[in-house]
């Protein structure tokens, strides 16, 4: 079964619910909700996607994540996501949401950050393979390596907000 979500308006009010597929394949926006993962030495978690993932199989993320479920969060789906994709059990931190027109369909996105155990139980369906760089290693990486639209638009976002709260 499809993941059920909820459609939202330009002002992230919820006008109903529908499926995740029809909220792609029709262009509603939805909620998505992010994790930028952390070490202790401030390192910043990346993984590739699955090869038989269906959206951006193959690529890397700067973010860990997905649909925010109906009746969910942005916060539960941020910490439900991490469980699921990198075996996390933590409470990730909200910083921000922005209506990203990015990616396979527009949605709003909401950046969380945790500090996470440098230990990380992926899902191999999910997640074939991870580590953690540091800011300037991820900037290099950024333009060779294949990431997918979010990472770019989350980590420059990312970057900023940091920048202003520093």
């Amino acid at each position: 079964m499809d993941e059920l979500v909820e459609r939202v308006d330009d002002q992230d009010r919820v006008l109903g619910v529908v499926t995740r597929r029809q909220a792609v394949r029709e262009g509603w926006l939805h909620r998505v909700a992010v994790t930028v993962c952390r070490d202790e030495r401030g390192r910043i978690l990346v993984h590739r996607r699955s090869d038989q993932l269906s959206r951006y199989p193959g690529l890397y993320e700067v973010e860990a994540g997905g649909a925010v479920h109906a009746g969910e969060s942005y916060e539960q789906a941020a910490a439900r996501e991490l469980a699921e994709e990198l075996g996390l059990h933590v409470l990730p931190r909200l910083l921000f949401t922005f209506l990203n027109r990015s990616g396979q369909s527009p949605h709003w996105l909401a950046v969380h950050e945790a500090v996470t155990p440098d230990t990380v139980t992926a899902d191999p369906d999910e997640v074939a393979w991870h580590g953690w760089l540091t800011e300037p290693e991820l900037r290099s990486a950024l333009p060779g390596w294949r990431f997918t639209p979010d990472s770019h638009e989350v980590f420059g976002r990312y970057l900023a907000f940091r920048a202003v709260r520093l």
